[in-house]
Parts: C-alpha cells; sequence; structure tokens
C-alpha cells in the first residue's frame, strides 16, 4: 500500500466529529468519509450504493425523499445496517414532498407540480426575492420527515446540486435540520489541494466550484451559529462525471490532516437514469471506486 494513505482512516459518516472521540485522533490523523449522492433516483444508483456499501467502499448514502426510486432504496438501506443515510435535499429538478400549493414559490411557474429545473433559473429567482426561506424551510422538513417516517434514522443532510452552498439557502435548511433533530450537514466546500488534484475537469465546472467557494465564511458562521456538526470540506466536486482511478489517487494521496468528505455519484446506466438530468454516466463512478485498489485503512 503507498505510504501517504496509510493515516487515512474511513469512518462512519461524522463519528470522528463527535467531541468525546477527538482525544483519540492525533493532529496527523486523515479522516475520510465517503458519501454516494443521489440513492433513491434510479434503480442503477440503488444497485450501485449496496454493492459499494458490501464491498466496504462507502460510509454514507444521501436519500432523495422525493426521489423516483426512493421506497426501494428504503428497503435496500434496511438490509445494509452498516450504511448510514442522510437526507438528500432537492429544491432543483425534482417535484416537492408537500404540496405545491403549499411551497409556490419553490415550483416552476411554468410546470407548477415540479421545481424549476436548472440551478441558475432556481438562484436567479432567489436573488429576485421570488423564493421564500420559510417555504424552503417546510418543503427540507417534509423531506427529512418522510425519510425518518421509513423508520430511517437520518444521519446528515446535503443538497442536490449543492444549492446549501448559498447563505438563503443554507440558513432555512438548518432550522429545518435541527427541527427535526439532524445536528450534521456537509461542508460542499472544496479546497485548493483538492482543486489541484483534479486535473481533468472542464472550465465551466471549474468555474461553477469556484464561485460557490466565496460562500465559504458565510457557511461556516450559520452552520457556528445553529450549532451544527460538519466535515473541514469535501472533494470529488469538481471530478464529478470525471472521477476515475488516476483522480481518486490523486485526491487520496494530496488528502492532508483533517476530516473529508468524497462525494461520488455511483451508479449503473440504465433507463431511468438516461432520462435523468446528470452528469453521471454509464456504471462510471461506482466501478472506479470500486476496482481503483486503493487500500484505505
Amino acid at each position: 500500500m503507498n505510504s501517504s494513505l496509510r493515516r487515512t482512516a474511513r469512518v462512519h459518516p461524522f463519528d470522528a466529529l463527535k467531541p468525546e472521540l477527538v482525544a483519540w485522533y492525533t493532529c496527523e490523523m486523515r479522516r475520510l468519509i465517503i458519501n454516494a449522492d443521489d440513492f433513491g433516483l434510479a434503480p442503477g444508483v440503488n444497485r450501485a450504493i449496496v454493492e459499494l456499501q458490501q464491498a466496504g467502499a462507502l460510509s454514507s448514502a444521501t436519500l432523495m425523499a422525493n426521489g423516483p426510486f426512493f421506497s426501494p432504496a428504503v428497503y435496500m438501506a434496511f438490509a445494509q445496517p452498516a450504511l448510514a443515510v442522510g437526507c438528500h435535499l432537492v429544491l432543483v429538478d425534482g417535484s416537492p414532498c408537500l404540496r405545491p400549493a403549499e411551497v409556490p414559490s419553490l415550483v416552476d411557474p411554468r410546470k407548477p407540480s415540479s421545481f424549476r429545473t436548472t440551478v441558475g433559473s432556481f438562484f436567479a429567482d432567489l436573488l429576485r426575492g421570488r423564493i421564500r426561506e420559510e417555504e424552503i424551510e417546510a418543503e427540507a422538513v417534509a423531506q427529512i420527515r418522510r425519510i425518518q417516517s421509513s423508520g430511517i434514522t437520518v444521519s446528515h443532510i446535503d443538497s442536490h446540486k449543492h444549492v446549501h452552498a448559498f447563505p438563503r439557502v443554507l440558513a432555512p435548511l438548518l432550522r429545518a435540520a435541527r427541527q427535526c433533530g439532524v445536528r450534521c450537514v456537509r461542508n460542499p466546500f472544496e479546497p485548493w489541494w483538492s482543486l489541484k488534484a483534479t486535473r481533468p475537469a472542464g472550465t465551466v465546472r471549474r468555474m461553477q466550484v469556484h464561485v460557490m467557494r466565496t460562500q465559504g465564511r458565510a457557511f461556516s458562521r450559520l452552520t457556528r451559529e445553529h450549532g451544527m456538526i460538519t466535515a473541514d470540506g469535501s472533494m470529488g466536486l469538481l471530478a464529478t462525471g470525471v472521477l476515475d482511478d488516476s483522480v481518486l489517487r490523486s485526491l487520496l494521496e494530496a488528502m492532508p490532516a483533517g476530516t473529508w468528505e468524497l462525494v461520488c455519484h455511483p451508479g449503473y446506466s440504465d433507463r431511468a437514469l438516461d432520462e435523468a438530468r446528470t452528469r453521471l454516466r454509464a456504471r462510471s463512478e461506482s466501478t472506479r471506486l470500486n476496482s481503483s485498489h486503493i487500500t484505505i485503512s
């Protein structure tokens, strides 16, 4: 095993951040959370997530409460008790759990049964004051509680398309999480060392990640004010759609001391996935994580 990887511990989501365990860790310890997004999006995604967990390559997955394959994902989650399950909050490119009449500012004016289809249109209306924070909070509570009502303990929250990186979305989502008894949230900001280690990313994606990084201080302030637990940062955001063996090894070798989350989107290609608006295609990231031959110990 590469010596640069020997002191990397793959941990149960956010366990490394519990105060009672702080003394156990040394300042040189590198802690890695591997989370799969989009649980419930498609049968091929659900299958890939379970296979990765069974292979010991996954810490957690975040479940879409309004995903088209939510119920099969819940069944599969119960069959994998070691898999921590969070809530992948969806405010873009999906449908609300609440009735559209209860969250009118969140739905697409042209298709009032669904959310806006793009992050750009969502943020344009958010900045114009057309989206109400109280509706974001109410919908987030509904999504978290739908997962909890299935019997799953929600370990943490993150968001589809990482919209919680922005304060006007983050604040109501944190209030919703606290209301539902959830204390952990993804830190969606990718550090410089990770960006540098992700060489094949496209210009547009790189620009999007850099724009998101401008909100880092507000994220730190809001999570602190709400008493939320989070990691030091995330990696793999820039690599979405291009994560392969080379990129994965580069990221892990560059990872410094601290607690970091590797964000991945595993899945086998199927009709449901082909119809989704996603960068993931044809058994990409699941194969790469499972066949990388990188031992994390």
